[in-house]
């Protein structure tokens, strides 16, 4: 009796207590610990009101997150008309009640308040799902999984508040970057809980693709808190010659938030059209030639690509060595597209990256509308890894 509790209590406490505990411990103007664990509590809560309401809605519709129950396309309708913006509502409703206080007076701080919301609310989900399967390593992996992601999707609307509070004007940062958490959490809920186990060798290069991202932006937001607030002129760009033409530099320090922005921005020069063109068909050649090597590396090692079965972890070795080929091929066309085009922007090989993903995608959305879930989680990650390459490619042009 105490064993069953002890197994589905514990994974769905303790890791969010002691991730609340390390986040407040990174602040180095530490917040209340009344009002971060005030946060942590109305995350519990809020979350137990978000899985009411979806119950209920469940009910009401018939729907389900699992595509086995209500197919593919009804179930990615109930995770983002209802599941994920319920959800991230949740965490946000919960953060609101420290951003009305003084004590949130620094951009950082809009980290520590949506982590601690993010994390009161993933113990209620994993409390909940846990003693729901006692059974099964299956439904612990899933309970591990889903506690990262929830703390970047919050991250990624609590960085927008800090910057909110800092500029002290809303803009329109926080209301997109939440309803980018809400699209990225419906696709990433949907690969852990809506398919089979073997979707979730996905999720991993998304986690990292979240903890680069989270930890460029938490850098970032240190660097505006220690400085104040900075101009965003002609003249307040940190893209000096120091990262711009050292590709040491380059590989070994990424770049700011700030950096990267003014890299995408349109320089005095034109843009180079043809190089958008051109490198479109270098990223899709690149793409072909990573699939290909991944074919080929698979046939030497004996790998059957033929026992690909999502409801089998075991068999979706080849589906990563695929990813993994797919995926690589963006930092090298980003690359050389970058020193091909010898512009001093970002812009050409982003631009050329972004029209080869739309052509993919639209391939797929006929070919094969299964994959193109798949292709829509990780165009992101191939977009941002085209850019770094292109970054790199700019530094080692002198």
């Amino acid at each position: 009796m105490v064993f069953s509790f002890l197994r589905w209590f514990l994974p769905a406490v303790l890791p969010a207590v002691l991730l609340v505990v390390g986040v407040y411990h990174t602040d180095e103007e530490k917040e209340p610990i009344w009002l971060v664990s005030l946060v942590f509590i109305l995350g519990a809560i809020f979350g137990g009101v978000a899985f009411y309401i979806e119950a209920r809605a469940a009910a009401w519709t018939g729907l389900d997150i699992r595509a086995s129950v209500s197919g593919e396309a009804g179930a990615l309708l109930f995770l983002f008309a209802v599941v994920a913006p319920v959800r991230e509502a949740a965490k946000v409703s919960a953060t609101w009640a420290a951003f009305r206080t003084r004590h949130f007076d620094e951009p950082y701080d809009g980290l520590v308040y949506a982590s601690a919301a993010a994390l009161g609310f993933t113990v209620v989900e994993n409390a909940l799902l846990l003693r729901a399967h006692p059974t099964g390593g299956i439904w612990l992996a899933r309970a591990a999984l889903a506690l990262p992601a929830h703390l970047f999707f919050a991250c990624a609307w609590g960085y927008a508040l800090g910057r909110s509070r800092q500029l002290k004007t809303p803009g329109a940062l926080f209301p997109v970057t939440w309803v980018g958490s809400v699209a990225a959490h419906g696709l990433y809920i949907h690969f852990v809980y809506g398919r089979g186990p073997g979707a979730l060798i996905a999720t991993v290069p998304l986690l990292i693709g979240m903890a680069g991202v989270a930890w460029i932006g938490a850098r970032d937001l240190r660097r505006r808190s220690n400085e104040g607030p900075v101009s965003s002129g002609p003249g307040s760009s940190d893209l000096g010659p120091r990262i711009s033409f050292m590709p040491l530099e380059a590989l070994s320090q990424p770049p700011s938030l700030r950096a990267v922005r003014e890299a995408l921005r349109r320089s005095e020069q034109p843009v180079k059209y043809r190089w958008i063109a051109y490198g479109a068909l270098v990223t899709l050649g690149a793409m072909l030639v990573g699939l290909v090597l991944s074919i080929l590396f698979g046939n030497w090692a004996n790998v059957d690509f033929s026992l690909v079965d999502e409801h089998t972890v075991s068999t979706t070795a080849p589906v990563a060595l695929l990813g993994a080929g797919l995926l690589g091929a963006f930092p090298v066309s980003g690359y050389l597209v970058a020193r091909a085009s010898n512009a001093r922007t970002l812009l050409e090989p982003a631009l050329a990256t972004a029209l080869a993903l739309l052509a993919t995608l639209l391939v797929l959305g006929l070919a094969a509308p299964v994959a193109l879930v798949f292709a829509l989680a990780f165009s992101p990650i191939a977009w941002g890894l085209a850019c770094a390459g292109a970054w790199v490619g700019r530094g080692a042009k002198a």
